[in-house]
């Protein structure tokens, strides 16, 4: 296996920069997932580390060796597309070492290696059939198969699970992760789902036109957002940001009065911010609680309630803020019902602070 390093890359189409200067080290053996919205240039990225688009300034290293002009196959990397793309007319042992059998590799590696992939992907029952008749997580599992037989340094994954229905996306990220576990293999990996991020990476890159917003475990990304756009993305109800104005600090506690006249605390540095400056509070839905109206914290109205099951999601409207806030109730505690007049709360430090800029204001170190 192999690490990346990425330093300087551009990528310019014409006039259009869609990657603005990436530098980005992935360590031999790493699980690295790239998200972001469409069009962020995450799967340019990726493309860029497979050869398959070249840079307009910067390198690609793969293992320690400049990779920044070598062709794809000459890389040690194998790459597994959206699309299966396997050939209908061979049986999924022959998709998988048709790559092999093409460089020539001696038969009987070939069906030792195929044979290998198969007992790790639990496919070993489906070797001699064709494509037709595979359903589709079947067909993403040989496609990973046949990126396997190669033994690549780095593999690539753009997003893989996208054409899977919910229940088999779910089965195929953990057979993923038990893959990344069994091989200890460097893998990329690119998506649009926060869910997939955060369930598979060991370090998230959280992308945004073209630029890296921030990189980090998932723990780091999900409770210390950099900025408001990180924390908007991951999280699911989203974070919630109510905006307001520091209405002073004390130590490590900031007092922000919100834009319907409520005056909370958090758990945050604004020693070096003006006094009646404008900030946003995010509060996500787990951390907030609601209280008898008339309580200490911010009113609000109830207009719509969520049965999920195991959770029930609640939707306020809050004076000031044009977005409903929402807020995650356990099944077994009463929630409110719809119209009701409440009053959220929640502990100052589950709570983030943003300024003008979107920029988060500091707040204590996660516990080790």
């Amino acid at each position: 296996m192999a690490s990346v390093r990425l330093q300087g890359i551009t990528k310019q189409y014409e006039n259009n920069l869609v990657i603005k200067g990436i530098d980005l080290d992935i360590a031999d053996g790493e699980f690295v997932v790239l998200v972001g919205p469409s069009g962020c240039g995450k799967s340019t990225l990726l493309r860029i580390v497979a050869g398959l688009e070249d840079v307009s300034s910067g390198t690609v290293e793969i293992g320690g060796r400049d990779c920044t002009g070598v062709e794809p196959a000459r890389r040690g990397i194998a790459m597994v597309f959206q699309s299966y793309a396997l050939y209908p007319h061979m049986t999924v042992a022959e998709n998988m070492g048709f790559a092999l059998k093409l460089a020539k590799v001696p038969r009987d590696e070939i069906a030792e290696r195929v044979a290998r992939a198969a007992e790790i992907l639990q496919i070993g029952h489906l070797l001699e059939r064709r494509p037709k008749a595979l359903s589709g997580g079947q067909r993403q599992r040989v496609a990973i198969g046949r990126a396997i037989v190669r033994k690549p340094e780095v593999f690539l994954f753009d997003e893989p699970l996208s054409n899977l229905d919910a229940a088999l996306r779910g089965q195929t990220r953990v057979e993923l992760a038990r893959l990344h576990r069994e091989l200890g293999a460097t893998m990329i990996y690119v998506t649009h789902d926060q869910v997939e991020a955060m369930t598979l990476g060991q370090k998230i890159v959280v992308f945004n036109g073209g630029r890296i917003e921030q990189a980090g475990t998932p723990l780091e990304l999900y409770e210390r957002p950099a900025n408001q756009f990180v924390a908007g993305f991951l999280g699911s109800p989203r974070m919630n940001f109510l905006p307001g104005a520091l209405a002073g600090e004390e130590g490590a506690t900031a007092h922000v009065r919100l834009a319907g006249g409520a005056v909370v605390h958090v758990a945050a540095d604004a020693a070096h911010a003006a006094p009646g400056s404008a900030v946003t509070l995010g509060v996500r839905p787990e951390h907030l609680r609601v209280e008898r109206e008339g309580s200490a914290g911010i009113p609000a109205t109830v207009t719509l309630v969520e049965y999920l099951g195991d959770s029930t999601i609640v939707y306020a409207q809050v004076e000031g803020v044009p977005e409903m806030v929402s807020l995650k109730c356990r099944p077994d505690a009463p929630c409110p019902k719809n119209g009701e007049r409440v009053t959220l709360a929640f502990d100052p430090a589950h709570g983030h602070l943003f300024d003008a800029d979107g920029a988060a204001l500091p707040r204590a170190p996660l516990p080790r």
